[in-house]
């Protein structure tokens, strides 16, 4: 029987090569290219759907990556393409991050505060006009919220600002309407991810370091801002091995305790990339969690 250190060895090889699996997707042209801000990460990459079709729901991508500088949206250029080709309309969203790259001899850090909030706010309310001139045969009213990873915990507290503490200057009185969210592996419960030490302590480093770890997480914690009256589902891998999908079913159970139901897909023999890798099964089941909420 293969002891702890050989099923360890094999779940290392699988993540490397699903990583390997995503990363190795030539980056796919948007259709267009949009601002919403003056910074040069403030930009967003629309795709029509590739079947012409008039009215179709549009999808808000936000990518993953620990929220640092050395990972953009670029990675994610082949899912959008792919949800283009299931008929979906697609806003791929760029924000900023945290400095530091290995290249530049500075360590790397995770996300910017309160950077990185204000642009994916700044950028969803943004979005309606953006996607109207640069997809106008989208539907707008019709949108979806999807992201992975460090995407995914900023669509779901992207889809929940009306829950945020009033003082918060991203709050907003209502609601935005969306048809859903469809959260990816995603840091929904950024004190068990920081407690786990998830992606090499991405989550205290996002919120500025231990001191203000506890103070800002009322205002960031997706775990903390239920219920929303939002439909959302999350889809974890569960082989995952960056994001534990712990993080997800501590998500669903704060959900349930606050009175709403959340939908959660583990997907067997599934790690962290393969959700939003199109040569992947797993992403196929994640295009048809998008297209029920979105038509």
């Amino acid at each position: 029987m293969p002891d702890d250190a050989d099923e360890a060895h094999e779940a290392a090889q699988r993540e490397a090569a699903e990583a390997e699996s995503l990363f190795a997707h030539p980056d796919r042209a948007p259709d267009a290219t949009a601002s919403y801000g003056e910074h040069p990460d403030q930009v967003v990459d629309f795709w029509a759907p590739h079947d012409g079709r008039s009215g179709s729901p549009l999808v808000v991508v936000l990518h993953g990556g620990a929220w640092r500088q050395r990972y953009d949206r670029r990675h994610l250029t082949p899912f959008a393409d792919f949800l283009a080709r299931q008929g979906l309309a697609v806003a791929l969203v760029e924000y900023r991050r945290g400095p530091g790259l290995p290249e530049q001899g500075r360590p790397p850090r995770a996300g910017r505060w309160p950077e990185t909030f204000d642009d994916v706010a700044a950028a969803i309310d943004a979005l309606p006009e953006l996607a109207r001139r640069a997809l106008p045969t989208a539907d707008p009213s019709r949108t979806v919220l999807t992201g992975h990873s460090a995407g995914g915990h900023l669509a779901l507290w992207a889809a929940a600002r009306h829950v945020l503490p009033a003082d918060a200057p991203w709050y907003r009185a209502a609601a935005s309407p969306l048809r859903g969210v469809v959260a990816l592996a995603p840091l929904a419960d950024l004190a068990l991810a920081r407690e786990g030490k998830v992606c090499e302590g991405a989550a205290e480093q996002f919120l500025g370091g231990p001191g203000p770890f506890g103070e800002r997480l009322p205002y960031a914690d997706p775990v903390a801002l239920l219920p929303t009256g939002i439909a959302t589902t999350l889809v974890h891998g569960r082989e995952d091995r960056e994001v534990p999908p712990g993080i997800a079913d501590s998500f669903a159970e704060a959900a349930a305790a606050a009175g709403e139901l959340v939908g959660v897909t583990l997907l067997e023999g599934v790690g962290h990339f393969p959700l939003v890798d199109p040569a992947a099964d797993a992403c196929a089941v994640v295009a048809e969690e998008i297209a029920q909420l979105a038509w």
